[in-house]
């Protein structure tokens, strides 16, 4: 099964549109991609591979992709919406978890007016 024929077999078979599908498949290659490489979501390495991730598959759709040229602005057009949206909730995330990470956890972090803020807080 061919790249584009699973995308396809996807599609028909969640009966998400392809929008939908760049955006789960984003957020869900982000945290793989975290997983994997022991990282937080606030890292740029997950969201790297997202925007890696994006760009083979739209690669892939512009080789399956016929050579008329009234048709080639078309795919740009769409290549460029697929981009945005794989990468919009993985951008939010990134920038939530690295400047606003209390968002996310509900904790307030160290005490910031303790002596010890070098120790690691108890657990209770």
């Amino acid at each position: 099964m061919q790249w584009i024929e699973l995308k396809q077999w996807l599609e028909l078979s969640t009966g998400l549109d392809r929008d939908s599908l760049h955006i789960y498949a984003g957020v869900g290659v982000q945290l793989i991609a975290a997983l994997f490489c022991r990282r937080s979501l606030g890292s740029s390495i997950p969201w790297l591979l997202v925007g890696v991730v994006a760009l083979i598959n739209e690669y892939s759709d512009y080789s399956n992709f016929p050579e008329a040229s009234h048709v080639r602005q078309e795919f740009y057009d769409e290549a460029i919406r697929d981009i945005w949206n794989t990468l919009l909730l993985p951008s939010a995330l990134l920038l939530i978890a690295r400047f606003w990470p209390r968002w996310l956890t509900g904790k307030t972090g160290i005490n910031q007016n303790s002596d010890k803020s070098n120790e690691c807080m108890p657990l209770t």
